[in-house]
């Protein structure tokens, strides 16, 4: 499998220094963002974003002294597919607005004051096959000399492979899945969507539940190219609405066993999916997705919402973080970092127990729309088959979720009834 390029601009080490500034900050430099008075807007600008949200991010800022080290953290991350590369402008660049007075990064631009803004020019094609530093240093915020307050960032560009899967189909459609390279396309996978019996020896079983209505039994096998199972999804807790409700609750949602072939025709769990509808008359989906490590306690990668009505896009990617992990070389060896050396240039150095970088991603489409998942996941998290056939399963799971936790009140298409 030949993966995609991509780049990944990584933005952080911000900081604002100021000469009148005597006293040591009692931070040392770490300034919790609940009391720092200082925010920056950094925004993606010169190129086209379908979303506005993934081009603008909002973050406090130390005020730190000369007698203070060097802060070390990321504040952003940008992504960028190859078209994206070649539609990006020559103008392209980051934009870093730092403002001072709101307590908070949502009051930031009704009640601060803007203390200057400092562009860093990008060239995306420097970075397709080598990673490279766009900035690394101080600039002043204010065109004075006197006096100026200065402002500490590093901007660096890191090639980002990914291999990119699209299925061929809505997942309870049994879809052919493609990997997809530029404008070429070959299948892989292929998926069967089922209603498995209720307590097959190699899964859960389901939580009892006095109700009637209930989703469940659901389960969705990807096989390769010569028909040999090489990963699945399946219901390992039914989707039922909370009690008086047509609602899926998060004090008690469904779940999804992530499983791989272990030999023998046996399987052994992999990762678990929990969904829910958000309260309050909300259309957002949550998740919570985990990785079950063999010999350790479940590790949470990933968790937030996805709108049921306009869809999103479901991420782990510990970019900003580093992820404890303590899986087994080979089938989820994520102690190799991202492979580009940029880690420990924002702080985080390399550890056979925490993973740095983008690890995969999956579309969602909105309910009435013919729901088509299209994957990206980083090279350096796949060594076989079937670490991809678990990507591709667990982007099914979550997509298959959107209709279990529709509420119960509406209809579910005929393939997704027993």
């Amino acid at each position: 499998m030949d993966p995609c390029p991509f780049v990944r601009i990584l933005v952080g080490n911000l900081a604002v220094k100021s000469p009148a500034s005597s006293k040591p900050s009692s931070f040392s430099g770490k300034v919790h963002p609940s009391t720092s008075s200082l925010f920056c807007k950094i925004q993606l600008k010169g190129v086209d974003c379908e979303d506005s949200l993934s081009s603008s991010n909002v973050c406090s800022v130390p005020l730190i002294t000369e007698c203070d080290p060097q802060p070390r953290s990321l504040a952003a991350s940008f992504d960028f597919s190859k078209p994206k590369i070649l539609k990006a402008s020559k103008k392209a660049q980051i934009k870093i607005s730092v403002y001072k007075g709101a307590a908070t990064p949502s009051c930031i631009f009704t009640s601060a004051k803007l203390i200057g803004k400092i562009s860093i020019p990008l060239d995306l094609t420097l970075a397709e096959s080598r990673a490279c530093t766009f900035h690394n240093g101080w600039l002043p915020l204010t065109k004075t000399t006197n006096q100026a307050q200065l402002l500490h960032l590093t901007v660096r560009a890191d090639p980002d492979p990914r291999f990119v899967f699209r299925f061929d189909g809505e997942p309870e459609c049994s879809p052919q899945v493609f990997q997809i390279k530029g404008d070429v396309k070959q299948p892989v996978f292929t998926c069967k969507f089922s209603f498995r019996d209720k307590n097959p020896a190699h899964f859960p079983s389901p939580n009892a539940n006095n109700t009637t209505a209930e989703r469940k039994g659901w389960s969705i096998t990807v096989h390769d190219l010569s028909g040999s199972p090489v990963a699945a999804a399946s219901m390992a807790t039914p989707f039922v609405p909370s009690p008086g409700s047509q609602r899926v609750s998060r004090s008690n949602p469904g779940a999804w066993l992530i499983i791989r072939p272990d030999g023998d025709g046996t399987w052994k769990p992999w990762g678990r999916l929990e969904a829910w509808r958000e309260p309050n008359n909300s259309n957002a989906v949550g998740y919570r997705f985990q990785i079950l490590p063999a010999t350790a306690d479940p590790v949470t990668l990933a968790g937030s919402t996805i709108s049921s009505q306009h869809g999103g896009k479901f991420t782990i990617d510990a970019t900003s973080g580093v992820t404890p992990l303590s899986t087994p070389r080979g089938s989820w060896d994520l102690g190799s970092g991202s492979g580009s050396g940029s880690s420990s240039d924002f702080g985080f150095e390399q550890n056979s127990f925490f993973n740095k970088g983008f690890v995969m991603s999956a579309t969602v489409d909105g309910e009435g729309k013919c729901s088509k998942p299209e994957v990206e996941v980083g090279v350096q998290h796949v060594s076989c088959t079937e670490d991809a056939a678990a990507f591709v399963a667990l982007a099914a799971a979550l997509d298959l979720s959107m209709d279990a936790c529709k509420l119960f009140s509406h209809k579910l298409r005929k393939e997704l009834r027993q």
